[in-house]
C-alpha cells in the first residue's frame, strides 16, 4: 500500500476475517476514494460491487416517487454496502449515498456471493452483520414515528460518530434534514437547542460533539437499541 492508499483493517468487518479468508480476499480487495454525495448505487439498480468503508460513512436511504427520501441506515468502517449481493438479490430498493466523505474499499460482486456460498466462516460473519443491519432499520422507523425530532438528531449524530474516529461531523443541515425526512427549518432549531446545551458545537457545516454523555442522556432508547445488538453480534474486535 503507498501512504494514501487505507488498510483495509480499518474496517472492522475485514479485520474480523480468518486467516484463511484474510489471503484470499487481499488480493481482491480494491481501494477506492469515497466522495461526499457520491451515489454508490441507485434504487433498484443492479449491484456490481460490496464496499468496506474504512474513513467514510454511508447512508442508505429509501427514495419515494416524488424525490423525498429518508435513511434507513447508517453504514462505517464497523460494516460493508451491498448486502443484497449475498442475500439472494441482485438490486435493493434503497440509494447508498456517501454521507461523510472518506475512503474504503470495494470486491466484486462475484466474490463476495462466491464467499459467502463457499466459506461457512464468511456467511455466519455477513449474517450477523446483516442481523444487526436490519435492527438499525427497524429501530430508525420506530424512532422516526414516535420520537421528537431532537430524539432523532441525537440518535443520528451518536449512529454517525460510532462509524468515525474522532468526534467531528462535516454534514451540513440540508443533508441531514434529507436523511431525516423532515424540513430543513426543523434540524436548525433541534441543532440549536444541543449547541445552547452544551451538547455540540455547529459552524459552516462541521458539527463537533462535545458532550457525548450529554448527548447520550438526551437521545431517545433507539440509539441503545441498536448499539447493544451490534455489540452483541459482532466479533468483540469490531464492537464499540
Amino acid at each position: 500500500m503507498t501512504p494514501s492508499t487505507p488498510d483495509p483493517k480499518a474496517n472492522q468487518l475485514l479485520a474480523s476475517l480468518p486467516a484463511d479468508e484474510w489471503r484470499r480476499w487481499q488480493g481482491h480487495l480494491e481501494p477506492v476514494d469515497m466522495p461526499l454525495g457520491q451515489v454508490l448505487y441507485e434504487s433498484g439498480g443492479t449491484l456490481k460491487h460490496v464496499f468496506f468503508p474504512t474513513s467514510a460513512i454511508v447512508s442508505l436511504l429509501y427514495v419515494m416517487e416524488n424525490g423525498a427520501s429518508a435513511e434507513i441506515a447508517v453504514v462505517g468502517f464497523e460494516g460493508m454496502v451491498g448486502i443484497s449481493l449475498f442475500m439472494g438479490g441482485g438490486s435493493t430498493p434503497s440509494r447508498a449515498v456517501v454521507q461523510s466523505a472518506g475512503q474504503g474499499f470495494r470486491l466484486s460482486a462475484h466474490m463476495i456471493k462466491d464467499e459467502f456460498n463457499h466459506s461457512q466462516p464468511v456467511m455466519h460473519l455477513l449474517l450477523r452483520y446483516t442481523q444487526a443491519l436490519i435492527t438499525q432499520m427497524a429501530q430508525t422507523a420506530v424512532c422516526n414515528r414516535h420520537h421528537s425530532l431532537d430524539q432523532q438528531l441525537c440518535r443520528w449524530l451518536l449512529l454517525s460518530l460510532d462509524r468515525l474516529n474522532g468526534n467531528e461531523l462535516v454534514v451540513t443541515q440540508e443533508l441531514i434534514a434529507n436523511m431525516l425526512g423532515v424540513r430543513r427549518e426543523g434540524v436548525t432549531e433541534s441543532a440549536l437547542k444541543l449547541q445552547q446545551a452544551g451538547l455540540i458545537r455547529y459552524s459552516r457545516g462541521h458539527i463537533t460533539v462535545i458532550d457525548r454523555p450529554g448527548l447520550e442522556k438526551r437521545t431517545c432508547e433507539c440509539y441503545a437499541v441498536v448499539k447493544t445488538e451490534y455489540d452483541r453480534l459482532l466479533p468483540k474486535s469490531i464492537a464499540r
